[in-house]
């Protein structure tokens, strides 16, 4: 009952005010975000992918109110990949952009984000990386699907998320589990209608298997956004019904929760990639993480309680 109340909270300029400055937000904060520079990053990014993890970095920041904001998130991914070049990771370190950081919520605001992410997407291709476009809430679907298309023309890496709570999901899977795509599924994050989305968690659940199912009998490369432990098995065996091999599908966990689980999936063998943010503009992010999971929340308010 808690998600919605947080979604909402991760909306509210007063309530940003509010968890800013209280004392507690800050080592709370660093358990979830891995820096605050690329440079602060950088070591986190080395350690975790010579632990035989890989990595997708997601530069924070959303909520951009003209075009020359939108073009200095694209600057800020386009240093992350300078310096990611010496470090030699090619894809085992990759990039999660949003869509709304280069502009695509401004007027004009879809060629906007195109012409944005294409750079930065051009910049990854150059080093041996890729991209993959988070999605967000249920209004931008249709621009970032159809940037994914027009990117996979000339970038067919290039990867796409979609949300199993939105009832429109398992029609996307399909359109998406073609031979080369690369798709991330995740149970989602935002704070939806009834009208587009399953309101009930065993629902999402329920979606969530019936949208993994699609992509593991497809001819992409699922990508399984889950910390469920019952997700995560059902995942292993659905790849094994289907016959494909370890290297055929991965596992993406956040950064700072499960971290156990990260090392025992990659050492099954398995492709287990960290989702890593840094930047200043962690708000709307960190408590998203908060209402996605009661142990996050739980974390935070033990913290709460024991700084006071």
């Amino acid at each position: 009952m808690l998600g919605p109340v947080i979604l909402a909270a991760s909306r509210s300029d007063r309530m940003r005010r509010v968890v800013s400055a209280a004392p507690v937000t800050k080592p709370v904060v660093n358990r979830f975000i891995a820096g605050e520079s690329v440079e602060e990053t950088a070591p986190v990014i080395r350690s975790t992918t010579d632990r035989g993890l890989e990595v997708t970095l997601d530069v924070l920041g959303e909520d951009i109110t003209d075009p020359a904001e939108a073009m200095l998130a694209r600057d800020a991914y386009l240093r992350l990949i300078e310096a990611l070049a010496p470090m030699e990771l090619g894809a085992r370190a990759e990039m999660s952009v949003k869509l709304s950081s280069f502009g695509q919520a401004l007027p004009g605001g879809h060629d906007l984000a195109l012409k944005n992410v294409t750079a930065v997407v051009e910049a990854a291709a150059e080093i041996g990386t890729t991209v993959t476009l988070d999605m967000e809430d249920h209004t931008t679907i249709d621009s970032t699907l159809a940037i994914h298309a027009e990117l996979r023309e000339r970038f067919p890496q290039t990867g796409a998320v979609v949300q199993s709570y939105l009832f429109r999901t398992e029609e996307d899977c399909r359109a998406l589990a073609a031979a080369g795509s690369r798709v991330r599924l995740v149970k989602g994050a935002y704070k939806e209608p009834a009208s587009v989305a399953y309101q009930d968690k065993a629902e999402v659940d329920r979606a969530y298997i019936r949208c993994l199912t699609i992509l593991m009998a497809g001819s992409g490369y699922p990508m399984v956004g889950s910390h469920d432990p019952r997700i995560i098995a059902i995942a292993q065996d659905l790849a094994h019904r289907a016959g494909r091999k370890l290297d055929e599908y991965e596992f993406q966990m956040l950064y700072g929760i499960r971290e156990a689980e990260h090392h025992r999936l990659a050492a099954e063998g398995h492709r287990m990639r960290v989702y890593i943010a840094y930047g200043t503009d962690w708000y709307g992010y960190f408590m998203r993480r908060l209402a996605e999971r009661p142990a996050n929340l739980a974390f935070f308010l033990r913290s709460l309680v024991s700084r006071g």
